[in-house]
């Protein structure tokens, strides 16, 4: 671990169970910005600390798979049971295609995330 490399600034990294990671807290200043409380811009990693969770865009990712889960088992009833609520079971299919929507949007913006430097 570099702990005070002359002409860098390091900040604490998190890193969950997914494999994403975010910076927490500022640990060292470097030589290069001598304006109070600003940084270089420069960011390395002084301490990596590990959580057992998955991130927040995983476990939305997660809860959205799930209810869209349960929805389909819930259609897949319906028809088995030759249900006549026809509009229900539309206003359900439109769930899962809101949910499959949703579950597309953030696996976009986890992995602009995850190819994102900063």
């Amino acid at each position: 671990m570099l702990t005070h490399a002359q002409g860098m600034c390091f900040y604490n990294q998190k890193r969950f169970a997914c494999g994403d990671w975010n910076w927490t807290n500022f640990a060292h200043q470097c030589n290069y910005e001598y304006r109070t409380g600003e940084t270089c811009g420069i960011k390395l990693v002084n301490k990596t600390e590990f959580e057992t969770k998955q991130c927040r865009l995983c476990e939305k990712i997660e809860t959205k798979y799930r209810r869209q889960s349960q929805e389909l088992e819930r259609l897949d009833r319906w028809k088995r049971e030759g249900g006549s609520l026809v509009a229900t079971m539309n206003r359900s299919q439109k769930l899962v295609c809101d949910l499959e929507r949703e579950i597309y949007q953030l696996k976009t913006e986890r992995d602009c995330k995850r190819n994102a430097l900063c």
